[in-house]
């Protein structure tokens, strides 16, 4: 009797965290309480916190999202290698920048900018970013002369063990090192006309899409790494070697808001990295800012302008997850903060044309 009295008390003073309670007016107010009782919110639950948390952003549940997740992200200890020590740096920078600003209308002549692609299950997002990154660059710097979509699949499959470890995640700057010496050939999406088109079909929500299929079981992870084969698909026009593009140079930006913005309205689309968090793969619309949720990987993505929603400023962002993710493909992201370290791992790429 003694020992079930002694519970009792026990259990009336250590506070129950239940996902589906709804947290009171007070506790919004009580950052510690929010963040011990909404960090291991999940599934629904977590899309209502966020939802009644905050108006930036609106988060949409859908089931089996956290499989869809895991197979795409990348494991963190890749953001440690992503910092490469080539700067560049306009310090002092005294020009004026505009409150908005859209790849996709600066350079229409460049179907790439607002060419969303899909990695599918696999953690392929940094080969898929530096590759649509690359695309965008090579069309920018020929005056749109060079409009193929460069492909992803040979940098997964041919970088090798230099750049990561394929499907299982990779870094950027080693995919610019490897279009810098091996060059990259044409592909784009799965199916595509091109030498090397995507190696997995679309995969996990897009059940409406051409050549949709399942995603490998959870158990299994992702796909595998696809193995590296130095020629075209049959009957492609040109050889493997003739259809690739090279880069001359790559370099990281300063952790500057201005700088990133004159680097983009100048010289077009950048690479980035950011930690993610859960509560992103419920993203629908608006503004993101980490809300609630753990750490569950590192994703790489193509930032293609800025705006401003209301007083929030914001990046706008191509992401590697189909069109009918998000805002038809893209999502915006809190700018200036360096949230969840996206300002600090920013890349750029020159291409020879």
């Amino acid at each position: 009797m003694l020992l079930f009295l002694l519970l009792l008390l026990l259990k009336s003073l250590i506070p129950v965290l239940s996902y589906n309670e709804p947290l009171h007016q007070g506790e919004f107010h009580n950052g510690s309480i929010i963040s011990h009782r909404a960090t291991n919110l999940t599934g629904r639950a977590l899309v209502d916190y966020v939802n009644r948390k905050q108006s930036l952003w609106k988060a949409e549940y859908i089931s089996h999202s956290s499989s869809f997740l895991k197979k795409r992200l990348m494991d963190t200890k890749y953001f440690d290698d992503t910092r490469t020590e080539k700067i560049k740096s306009r310090r002092n920078l005294d020009v004026e920048l505009p409150e908005r600003f859209d790849a996709r209308e600066k350079w229409p002549e460049c179907p790439s900018i607002s060419y969303i692609r899909d990695q599918s299950g696999c953690g392929s997002c940094w080969a898929v970013s530096s590759a649509g990154v690359m695309s965008d660059r090579a069309c920018i710097q020929s005056n749109g002369t060079v409009k193929e979509h460069l492909s992803d699949t040979d940098i997964l499959a041919c970088c090798g063990e230099s750049c990561g470890k394929g499907c299982l995640g990779g870094v950027m700057d080693k995919a610019f090192e490897y279009a810098m010496t091996s060059g990259v050939c044409t592909g784009g999406r799965y199916r595509e006309q091109s030498c090397k088109p995507y190696a997995f079909y679309p995969c996990g929500q897009h059940q409406n899409q051409p050549f949709y299929g399942d995603c490998p079981d959870e158990e299994e992870g992702p796909f595998p790494t696809p193995k590296c084969r130095a020629r075209c698909r049959l009957r492609y026009p040109r050889s493997y070697e003739e259809d690739k593009v090279f880069a001359e140079s790559y370099y990281s930006l300063e952790n500057d808001e201005k700088e990133i913005m004159y680097e983009i309205m100048t010289n077009g689309p950048v690479a980035t990295t950011f930690m993610v968090y859960e509560d992103f793969e419920f993203y629908k619309t608006g503004v993101y800012e980490h809300t609630s949720g753990w750490l569950v990987g590192l994703h790489a993505v193509r930032v293609i302008g800025w705006g401003v929603e209301g007083e929030t400023p914001y990046w706008l962002i191509a992401n590697t997850w189909n069109t009918d993710w998000g805002e038809n493909g893209y999502f915006r992201f809190l700018r200036g903060k360096d949230h969840c370290k996206i300002e600090g791992r920013m890349k750029a790429v020159m291409m020879k044309v």
